[in-house]
């Protein structure tokens, strides 16, 4: 680990200068600045005084967890297929459930739809990127073609459909698939 680039990290993260940071430690901007460069390393002591400073602590700053996946291809998605409604779902960002919002991927197939959803507190949104949908909303039914997106809050009853077969991106939140 490079303690000191992790130190430098941090302190410009918080807006910090290194003459900033060496006042609120009580140090000179020169053991800053020979810290970052790993020219000299602190004593735990003052390493401890140093992390509190930017608003951390050891543990944190010594935990090497894996930043979070931001990026995901094909390989990392789920695809669950229905051959009862015609429609295959790929969760685009794997694991979503845990996020406030979802992601899917739907493609419905000539005469496919959804599940009927039963009223639930949320938003939904959509963008058709290939083909038309129905969404029934309640009583009424919207349609949406190849380049138009739709959005509506979930507090009533719904279900998307498609006579001819389409694809589209699909982000409910929360999360309800």
């Amino acid at each position: 680990m490079d303690i000191g680039f992790k130190i430098k990290e941090l302190r410009m993260e918080r807006g910090l200068t290194q003459e900033e940071l060496a006042d609120r430690a009580e140090l000179s901007k020169g053991f800053i600045s020979q810290v970052e460069n790993n020219l000299t390393s602190p004593s735990i002591a003052t390493l401890t005084d140093i992390l509190q400073c930017l608003g951390t602590d050891l543990k944190d700053f010594f935990n090497d967890t894996k930043d979070e996946q931001i990026v995901f291809s094909k390989e990392d998605y789920f695809e669950k297929n229905d051959s009862e409604l015609k429609n295959s779902i790929q969760w685009i960002i794997p694991n979503a459930q845990k996020n406030t919002m979802e992601p899917i991927l739907l493609t419905l197939e000539q005469g496919g739809s959804t599940y009927p959803d039963n009223p639930h507190e949320g938003e939904e949104f959509g963008y058709v990127l290939k083909g038309s949908v129905e969404i029934h909303i309640g009583g009424k039914i919207y349609k949406a073609k190849k380049g138009e997106s739709f959005y509506y809050e979930a507090k009533y009853s719904h279900h998307i459909e498609s006579k001819k077969g389409a694809t589209i991106i699909w982000v409910s939140s929360p999360p309800s698939f």
